[in-house]
């Protein structure tokens, strides 16, 4: 399907890709426009993939080779830049986050703070912030990323003073411990520890070669639980457990009837925004089986009202 058959507010899209390339925002509008998407999260990537000397080939995804991926502070700056070049009529249409920061450096709220005074009123939150991500972890340099490190914390309670929603990509468990739920205990320390902060849970903790049987058990009592997560259909949650070769499942359907104003649709596209509207189109089989509360919930109103708060900073 080439293009969404509802208006949708993307919440999860990459400005750039794993090297720091983009279309542009203009060509990300166009496409915006095709595929009936009204406004979008943008943030870029916090790690950029090396090209060593033994390697012929470029690599342009974390996985094009066994290359490292180092932390790129400049990828912000790349999308503030994208963003005030826009007309005001379209920057309407686009929310930056700030990601480009190390998760493992207690420096890190440093970055943010600059970044925030120079370009005031540019970012409405931030995130993607990458912590527990399997084969991304391993290949980046430094410590592995966890949602706990004592380097968020500042950076988490910065967020809560300014209502800036933090999204987060945390695997609920490793690859070796299928249903274990390994890493899920670190989601709910800061949950905890940061009531006032909105965490919204990138792909609902899945990643490749993560599985979890009755995930949609562990989303919805961690919903019930903590007023302050949140959660996105994006990339392989929505393709291995939500709506599997393209048929709804049942747990999933009630599971987002009853938690709609708490859950946003993304893309996870990256850099390059040619294939949006046939990202976001195949939720249409799932979108179709919901109420229409539910549905306009969890393609636009949710999204809006969780950016519509942010305090100025």
């Amino acid at each position: 399907m080439s293009s969404s058959k509802y208006v949708i507010f993307d919440a999860h899209l990459h400005g750039v890709n794993f090297i720091q390339q983009t279309d542009g925002f203009d060509a990300l509008l166009r496409e915006m426009d095709k595929a009936r998407v009204e406004k979008c999260i943008v943030f870029g990537l916090p790690v950029s993939k090396q090209w060593p000397e033994w390697e012929n080939e470029e690599p342009t995804y974390y996985l094009s080779n066994e290359s490292r991926c180092y932390y790129y502070s400049l990828t912000d700056a790349i999308i503030a830049q994208a963003y005030m070049n826009l007309t005001a009529e379209n920057r309407k249409r686009i929310i930056p986050l700030i990601c480009g920061f190390s998760p493992v450096d207690r420096y890190a709220i440093k970055h943010i703070e600059r970044i925030m005074d120079l370009y005031p009123s540019v970012f409405k939150g931030i995130g993607e912030i990458l912590c527990r991500h399997d084969d991304l972890t391993n290949l980046t340099y430094g410590q592995p990323a966890r949602v706990n490190h004592k380097a968020l914390f500042p950076i988490f309670d910065f967020a809560g003073q300014h209502q800036l929603p933090i999204l987060v990509h945390q695997n609920a468990t490793s690859v070796g411990r299928t249903n274990q739920l390994s890493y899920t205990d670190e989601i709910i320390e800061m949950l905890e520890a940061f009531p006032h902060t909105t965490l919204v849970w990138a792909h609902c903790g899945v990643s490749r070669r993560v599985r979890i049987e009755k995930l949609h058990e562990v989303i919805d009592n961690l919903l019930c639980k903590y007023h302050n997560l949140y959660v996105d259909y994006s990339w392989l949650v929505f393709d291995h457990y939500i709506c599997p070769q393209g048929q709804p499942d049942e747990n999933w359907l009630k599971l987002t009837e009853k938690h709609s104003h708490r859950i946003c649709l993304g893309s996870d596209i990256f850099g390059h925004f040619e294939s949006l509207g046939e990202r976001l189109g195949r939720y249409t089989p799932f979108l179709d089986c919901l109420s229409k509360e539910t549905c306009e919930n969890v393609c636009t109103k949710t999204a809006n009202r969780l950016y519509a708060s942010v305090l100025p900073v």
